[in-house]
């Protein structure tokens, strides 16, 4: 009875939980009454979660937005509509869905609501549904959105190889744009070129405030960057501030490298550069319709042939935690997806 993973089978679904802030083996699997939906609300059989670092930060308490404890963590998920709630006309049983919540996406039934959710295109596995959610509509506002990307234009993509990095590759070369992809080794190197980046920048050596404009001003015949799009903080953010363009334009996704950069706005007044941040949960409250815009244009590009969500491992159920460690540690090319429904 003390194997974390033990249930009575039949007693309701299983669902992580969440009872004190700590590391993700902190979490338990536990069996918990089967969900219902309430009005404006659907029930969802989930079967692909995927693991993003926001759900390490929620786990360890170090997020801006922490449920109330317990809690079951994880923001995305794809599914099947079980059942849906009083005023629900948008979807119907058996609909295939993805869907990005606040939490709750680590368990086998989950909440959601239809502006949160979209209907998967025709031949889309459930697993690449769950990889091509948070990260992809995080790096098209940054790109899109919040740097007010023109086509044709440079852009240096930092964490290329990682979750919202290998999204952002995609999606700008989607939209016509050169692509200078951060990475640190030969073999991130091989995934970005595989996604259509045209340009690599090495960012495992040392003195990266002065290595990134070299290379890129190397890369652009010394003009730099238009766009700079930067989940990754620490130093890769001062480098890459100084290899941007004149009227270039840095948005700040997250600090995925550790330490929260600091910035001598006299910098920005020398080359009229313009450095914004994102939070993309905003945009879900505040302006879903943008957000379906969004996911309409990913749709597109996945259909075109752009985008496609590179999985590089899919976990059992059991082993979240594992995967949970791999996207903490910085060890993740892509995404890394918790199959759900097939768990059982």
């Amino acid at each position: 009875m003390n194997n974390p993973f033990y249930l009575f089978k039949g007693l309701g679904m299983r669902s992580y939980r969440v009872h004190e802030h700590g590391e993700p083996s902190s979490m338990k699997i536990e069996d918990i009454p089967e969900l219902s939906p309430g009005h404006g609300q659907m029930l969802i059989d989930v079967q692909a979660s995927g693991i993003n670092f926001p759900d390490v930060l929620v786990i360890s308490g170090a997020y801006q937005l922490l449920p109330e404890k317990p809690f079951t963590p994880g923001k995305d998920f794809a599914g099947v509509v079980r059942a849906v709630g009083d005023g629900v006309t948008e979807y119907a049983a058996g609909d295939r869905i993805m869907s990005q919540i606040e939490f709750g996406a680590l368990a086998e039934q989950a909440l959601t609501t239809p502006s949160q959710s979209f209907r998967m295109p025709d031949g889309m596995s459930f697993e690449d549904a769950a990889a091509m959610g948070l990260v992809y509509q995080t790096a098209w506002f940054a790109l899109m959105e919040r740097s007010q990307y023109k086509a044709g234009e440079t852009v240096l993509v930092g964490g290329a190889a990682g979750g919202v990095g290998l999204a952002a590759v995609q999606i700008a070369i989607g939209h016509g744009a050169t692509v200078l992809a951060a990475v640190r080794s030969e073999e991130e190197a091989e995934v970005v070129r595989a996604s259509g980046a045209q340009h690599v920048i090495n960012l495992s050596g040392g003195n990266l405030r002065e290595s990134i404009r070299e290379q890129v001003h190397a890369a652009t015949g010394g003009r730099g960057a238009d766009v700079v799009l930067d989940p990754l903080g620490a130093e890769f953010f001062a480098g890459a501030l100084r290899a941007t363009a004149w009227c270039g334009r840095v948005v700040v996704i997250g600090f995925v490298a550790g330490d929260i950069p600091t910035l001598k706005v006299n910098y920005l007044l020398l080359k009229n550069i313009s450095v914004s941040g994102l939070q993309w949960s905003d945009y879900r409250d505040r302006t879903p319709e943008k957000v379906r815009a969004a996911q309409d244009d990913l749709f597109r590009l996945w259909r075109e042939g752009y985008v496609r969500p590179f999985v590089m491992r899919t976990f059992a159920f059991e082993e979240a935690a594992d995967a949970m460690a791999l996207v903490r540690d910085g060890k993740v090319r892509g995404k890394v997806v918790v199959a759900v429904g097939s768990s059982r």
